[in-house]
């Protein structure tokens, strides 16, 4: 009989080096995995003794990957990933849904497209404990991660090592100002046109200030004043009560009736907002994640959002698409 190929390495210390390859740091790798760094270390260079070959290079308190590192991490994340698959196999029961759900979703999403669909899964599944976290894109991805989080839906982006991306949902961008007051009233809208604007933005941190400032710019719209609020309620009663306008995605305007403000769609050229589906490359969604999210779709899907019935100048009615694009995986992205 074959002798078995002997395994001195554990999945302990192949989880520890993801953490130093993901995060680019020993000492962020030990804060993330409960460790210290000591231990971090000694792990990873178990690894690299009996590989024979160098993963990292350390110079000046600096991490860099080696060649062989990057090898070695894509195949490591599909090991933790196939592992994690075969845990929640075994310990889903067919019978009902059971465990927790941990979603990170930004302002965008819980506005309006979180509490009808949260309803009918909670009592579809009294199982399966959720929890949500609101947060904005920077935050929401590390804590991804980190495993902190099943999954997360940010603006789409780039740069995300160590995690699995999806398209999930296309937004056109709105011009939203108070009810009954100008330029509240109208059909599409060119900023060009009604510049200039006295204009409520998040602050940098968030990742739509750079693409809102960037459409500006590459659009002559003119800008009278800025201010920044990193509160989406604040944002609202602000505008709902005062000449100033915000720009805001059109999900989380679904349902804008009673909030005394008014909404425009942003034409010529159109400005959209990609939302993306994050999770950890190294695990594997359980299945009350799954149908978490599969809700979430959904309720987008079932939102009817006035704006997709606004021809837009000499254009057909605006469709959402349906078809995920992209699914990428990897240390680099």
């Amino acid at each position: 009989m074959r002798e078995a190929f002997p395994l001195p390495v554990s999945l302990h210390d192949i989880r520890l080096f993801v953490a130093v390859y993901e995060e680019g740091s020993f000492t962020a790798a030990a804060r993330r995995e409960h460790a210290t760094q000591s231990g971090v270390s000694q792990h990873v260079g178990k690894i690299e003794r009996e590989l024979g070959a160098r993963l990292f290079l350390r110079e000046g308190g600096k991490v860099a990957t080696t060649p062989v590192g990057d090898d070695y991490y894509r195949r490591c994340i599909d090991v933790l990933s196939v592992y994690e698959a075969s845990l929640v196999s075994v310990k889903t029961r067919k019978e009902s849904l059971d465990g927790k759900v941990v979603a990170g979703l930004m302002p965008t999403m819980t506005r309006c497209a979180l509490a009808p669909g949260l309803a009918r899964f909670i009592a579809a599944h009294p199982n399966v404990a959720v929890r949500v976290v609101e947060g904005y894109s920077a935050t929401l991805t590390q804590q991804v991660r980190a495993a902190e989080l099943d999954f997360a839906i940010v603006p789409d982006s780039s740069g995300n090592r160590g995690l699995k991306s999806r398209f999930f949902h296309r937004t056109p961008e709105l011009l939203v100002s108070r009810a009954g007051g100008a330029p509240a009233t109208g059909g599409p809208v060119r900023l060009a046109e009604i510049a200039p604007l006295k204009l409520v933005v998040p602050s940098m941190a968030n990742t739509r200030r750079r693409r809102i400032e960037t459409y500006l710019a590459s659009n002559g719209v003119k800008v009278e004043r800025v201010l920044e609020l990193d509160s989406m309620f604040a944002t609202l009663d602000f505008v709902a009560t005062t000449d100033w306008v915000a720009i805001l995605p059109g999900i989380m305007m679904a349902r804008a009736v009673g909030a005394g403000v008014a909404t425009r769609l942003i034409v010529d050229p159109p400005f959209e907002l990609d939302l993306v589906l994050l999770e950890a490359a190294r695990r594997a969604m359980s299945p009350a994640a799954e149908a978490f999210l599969a809700m979430l779709e959904a309720e987008i899907g079932a939102m009817g959002a006035p704006w997709e019935k606004t021809p837009a100048k000499g254009q057909g009615p605006r469709i959402q698409p349906k078809t995920r694009i992209r699914r990428t995986t990897g240390a680099r992205q």
